[in-house]
């Protein structure tokens, strides 16, 4: 007798029909504010698609036999750092108004991720339009004339190295190379102008997006080691814009592109 041995075998193309075609790409920026700095990021990119199923937004999705969302994200802030404009960009299935899936999602998501603007994406990928950011960093226990002499010190140096742990292993980065901009800030907002009357010094930065990457834990421990100083001991952080550095040192912000066409 001739036994027959049936091997099953997977089909080459998932079962049923193909996910519908993306027809509209959208950009968002976001903040990540209060409690949800010390979010990690990939917990915040699973409150997102959450708050996308939850506000019904029609997302396009992969082929294949693991559809994922058209989800794409661009330069997260560290984990413990707020941020006023993170980024990220949607394929749609169908057209939707920017500002009126702004509030959807706004409105979908846990307080402290909150949607700031959305644009229909332009012809330049968003990685080209990001180059920069700029941070506000806040020395809780240095004092104004400490943090004008830090400032100072740091930027009159030509090069300050900081040793720092990467993915391929530990490397010295030339931290004062990466910055194109840094003073104290005239208030609260990190703008530039007229040092405020407060009891601790604020600073305005812009740093360049280099690899590898400078943040700004990195810069402050190279002003700190450039003048002598123990790192503060409390410090809050926040990204203020990314963008396009300009030869003045400001940024164009990307949706501004996008909205021009």
């Amino acid at each position: 007798m001739t036994t027959v041995r049936e091997e099953a075998t997977l089909p080459r193309t998932p079962d049923g029909p193909p996910p519908p075609p993306v027809v509209q790409k959208l950009r968002i920026r976001y903040a990540k504010r209060g409690r949800l700095r010390f979010t990690s990021h990939r917990d915040i990119a699973r409150a997102f698609e959450r708050a996308l199923r939850r506000a019904s937004v029609p997302i396009g999705y992969s082929a294949g036999f693991s559809p994922h969302p058209k989800v794409s994200w661009l330069g997260a802030a560290p984990t413990g750092m707020a941020s006023e404009a993170e980024y990220v960009e949607i394929g749609l299935t169908t057209e939707v108004d920017p500002a009126e899936l702004a509030d959807r999602l706004d409105t979908a998501l846990p307080a402290g991720i909150d949607v700031c603007a959305a644009a229909v994406a332009g012809g330049r990928p968003l990685a080209e339009q990001i180059d920069a950011s700029r941070w506000r960093i806040e020395l809780l226990d240095l004092s104004v004339d400490a943090g004008r002499d830090l400032v100072g010190q740091f930027m009159a140096a030509a090069e300050v190295p900081v040793s720092k742990l990467t993915k391929s292993g530990r490397k010295t980065v030339d931290v004062r190379g990466a910055v194109a901009r840094c003073e104290l800030s005239a208030d609260g907002s990190g703008a530039p102008g007229p040092v405020r009357d407060t009891e601790y010094a604020i600073l305005d930065v812009v740093v360049r997006h280099v690899t590898p990457a400078v943040r700004p834990d990195d810069i402050l421990t190279g002003m700190c080691a450039v003048a002598g100083l123990s790192p503060p001991s409390s410090v809050r952080m926040t990204r203020l814009a990314q963008g396009v550095l300009t030869p003045d040192g400001d940024l164009i912000e990307p949706l501004a592109h996008d909205r021009a066409g």
